[in-house]
């Protein structure tokens, strides 16, 4: 008489797929995760066991393992175990800005026009759901450089810049969705060299972007989503065709 298959017997993760082992182990781990297995801050099986569940060996599982760290899926921790991280977007979208510094400085363009999208989007729910801190924050922040910009010869376009940042940083938290601020910030800091050059090389930028920026901060103060969307892509425009003018520059020197 026939016996029936064991219920325990490991799941070799649709190697039939074609797939490497590591991704089996990838898309295994993702499975757990996805299915409630594991959850943020749960402790990964004993790596024989989950090699053994994977159907991989531990050589191909530590592959998996090593490249969940990178993506921030993983983490371990020395003497104590590999974990599953808090799985917060901002961890998750990290490596975004790798793939955007391998962007050439030819396809630029390309980065600003996301970018400008992104952050209309974010200032229109930005006018909702601003903080009274958040906004006085903003403001605080335009406010210090101020005198800078409107200096008779801009000689701090670094600092001026960094404020730049902040403020748009600023906007996109107070957007009240980590993914976009996550992508918006891995967007900016890649776009952050052409702006300083665009800065450098056209004569009025500098004080025209604070403008421009005290006009956004208003129509959130005012709680206006239309004229935040509308005033943030503006500004974003203006940039973004301009740096169709710049020679083509290795953003990372």
């Amino acid at each position: 008489m026939s016996t029936a298959a064991p219920d325990t017997e490991p799941d070799v993760a649709h190697t039939a797929t074609g797939g490497s082992q590591t991704d089996v182990v990838l898309q295994g781990v993702k499975r757990m995760i996805t299915s409630g297995q594991l959850g943020p801050g749960s402790r990964l099986p004993i790596e024989k066991d989950l090699a053994v569940s994977l159907g991989v060996s531990r050589g191909s599982l530590r592959e998996g393992v090593r490249a969940l760290c990178i993506m921030g899926v993983l983490e371990t921790r020395q003497g104590d175990g590999t974990y599953v991280t808090s799985l917060d977007s901002k961890l998750l979208l990290a490596p975004m800005g790798f793939m955007v510094d391998l962007q050439t400085p030819e396809h630029r363009h390309d980065l600003h026009g996301v970018r400008r999208v992104l952050e209309s989007e974010a200032a229109s729910r930005a006018a909702l759901y601003i903080s009274d801190e958040q906004l006085a924050k903003a403001a605080e922040t335009l406010a210090a450089v101020e005198p800078l910009v409107l200096a008779e010869k801009i000689t701090d376009h670094e600092a001026i810049m960094e404020a730049d940042v902040a403020f748009h940083r600023i906007v996109a938290e107070a957007a009240d969705n980590a993914a976009l601020a996550a992508l918006i910030d891995a967007l900016a800091n890649r776009t952050m060299r052409a702006r300083i050059w665009l800065g450098l090389h056209r004569q009025g930028q500098v004080l025209t972007a604070h403008r421009e920026h005290l006009a956004i901060l208003h129509a959130l103060e005012a709680r206006q989503p239309d004229r935040a969307r509308l005033l943030m892509g503006h500004h974003l425009l203006v940039v973004e065709d301009s740096i169709q003018d710049q020679p083509v520059i290795d953003e990372d020197q």
